[in-house]
């Protein structure tokens, strides 16, 4: 159990950045069965099913590190597979939970899993905002970012633009292909700017879904930063995109029903109703 005062410090400290960092929250153990379950599962590529290999941020040319690794997307839908029991049962993990509900202010409800591979010399993922994809309401998403490798400048780890936490959802712009194998970036407002975040593996990064965030390139040639990352709902959340409202689940597991989004979204009918 967390204490109280530590929680509380924690939580003050993150509702001013908009983000915080909760220090070994899983144990080497921990990381590496799902380090090791989840690299046994790409041993021979792409996944049918799991790994993102289709559409228009799936396409990799011959000489991407993303072709062989390209991130699992729902991989606790998936209780057939080794993948399935170890993302669900660390997506529902009761050490979770008390900084959800502090944060959020509201019961959480799991809505997505993800896991990346970032090899070495991959592409990082521009700034964006998660709650563009989720479009929960009212409120905004929650995400826990679960570090697999120590994660860091070199190899590609996380960034995020202090402050942004109280930000409307903006209109994404183009990102560079080069740098980015997504495609949407949103530009830090005047007097903001990205702070890159160290972690350790076991590590777990707590932010909503309007802070700006996102990854630089994995510029190591031996290091992959591999990642576990999930995706929480308020309780009381009217609305959900519709890819994400499928057997969403509360810590107690009873399974929950939100009403897809309606409406174009923030940014008119050009917003793509597709996953994070």
């Amino acid at each position: 159990m967390i204490a109280t005062d530590r929680l509380a410090a924690e939580f003050d400290a993150g509702s001013r950045d908009g983000y915080f960092v909760a220090r070994d929250l899983f144990t080497p153990e921990e990381v590496a069965e799902i380090r090791e379950t989840f690299m046994e599962m790409n041993a021979n590529g792409p996944v049918e099913g799991l790994s993102e290999i289709v559409g228009g941020r799936g396409e990799y040319t011959p000489d991407d590190p993303l072709r062989f690794y390209p991130r699992m997307m729902q991989p606790h839908f998936h209780p057939e597979l080794p993948v399935g029991p170890v993302a669900k049962k660390y997506m529902l993990d009761p050490r979770l939970r008390p900084y959800l509900r502090a944060f959020m202010g509201d019961e959480p409800v799991a809505v997505q899993s993800m896991f990346y591979f970032k090899p070495p010399m991959a592409r990082g993922q521009e700034l964006h905002q998660d709650n563009y994809y989720l479009r929960v309401k009212p409120g905004t998403c929650m995400a826990a970012w679960l570090a697999i490798d120590d994660a860091d400048f070199e190899n590609g780890g996380m960034k995020v633009v202090p402050g942004s936490q109280d930000l409307e959802i903006a209109c994404p712009s183009q990102a560079d292909a080069s740098i980015s194998f997504t495609t949407d970036f949103v530009a830090p407002p005047e007097g903001m700017s990205a702070v890159h975040v160290d972690l350790k593996a076991g590590d777990v990064l707590f932010f909503n879904g309007s802070i700006i965030h996102g990854s630089s390139p994995n510029s190591s040639a031996t290091r992959f930063r591999r990642s576990l990352i999930f995706h929480y709902v308020p309780l009381s959340s009217e609305e959900v995109g519709k890819w994400y409202g499928i057997a969403m689940e509360t810590f107690d597991g009873d399974k929950v029903e939100i009403q897809g989004a309606t409406g174009s979204g923030p940014c008119g009918t050009a917003q793509p109703m597709r996953p994070h």
